[in-house]
């Protein structure tokens, strides 16, 4: 039986072969390079999506490959991904996500200009990595380290999270409250003052699962 996890490692693994990022196989296919996105993967509900059958279709057809080939490759690059490797996820620096055009409203990675970084180990699909710049997060986050974010995991007080508000600012800080009307925010480096932000003005709050110094 095929899996979610099977047919988008297939893919994964389609684009490693001929030297592509998956936006880059996407292109070459004549579809929307963000097709294959890790956003396209999980519904804002968390539940796993399928690719559709012409996108499947048009990958193969573009790269001269059989759908044996292709299934043989994900379970290849499944054991791969899963020991030596880990696993690819979209990387993008904190600065530039305020930017706009790189989220959608749920906060999942959308469109174009996403790097990519490996992580050591397997992870759940949707989630992505961010660049800490400046220090307000120091000493826990220094500039340069990445922390990797899941649009899916519930938040709580005490969580180190990743924030956007409407006006397209983004930022790191930990949560200190949150009511029906605000949320507190800190920061670890005591030069900064807390924040207190309406939650009519937040577009959305992910939590960092992750980091790497």
């Amino acid at each position: 039986m095929l899996s979610h996890r099977a047919i988008w490692d297939g893919i994964d693994a389609l684009a490693q072969r001929h030297g592509h990022s998956v936006s880059a196989l996407a292109r070459l296919a004549g579809l929307d390079a963000t097709a294959f996105n890790v956003s396209k993967r999980v519904s804002k509900d968390g539940r796993e999506r399928w690719p559709s059958t012409e996108s499947i279709s048009k990958i193969l057809e573009a790269t001269g490959e059989g759908f044996d080939s292709f299934l043989a490759g994900a379970g290849a690059f499944m054991q791969t991904s899963n020991t030596a490797f880990g696993q690819t996820v979209p990387l993008l620096g904190l600065a530039q996500a305020g930017a706009g055009g790189f989220f959608d409203s749920a906060g999942f990675p959308a469109g174009e200009g996403w790097d990519e970084v490996t992580l050591p180990s397997p992870v759940d699909p949707g989630i992505y990595a961010l660049e800490i710049q400046g220090d307000s997060m120091e000493p826990l986050y220094r500039e340069g380290d990445r922390v990797v974010v899941s649009p899916t995991e519930q938040v709580r007080r005490g969580d180190r999270v990743v924030v956007k508000t409407r006006e397209g600012e983004v930022m790191a800080k930990i949560l200190f409250r949150q009511s029906a009307k605000q949320i507190e925010l800190h920061s670890l480096n005591p030069a900064y003052e807390p924040r207190v932000l309406n939650t009519r003005d937040i577009e959305w709050i992910a939590r960092i699962i992750w980091a790497s110094q």
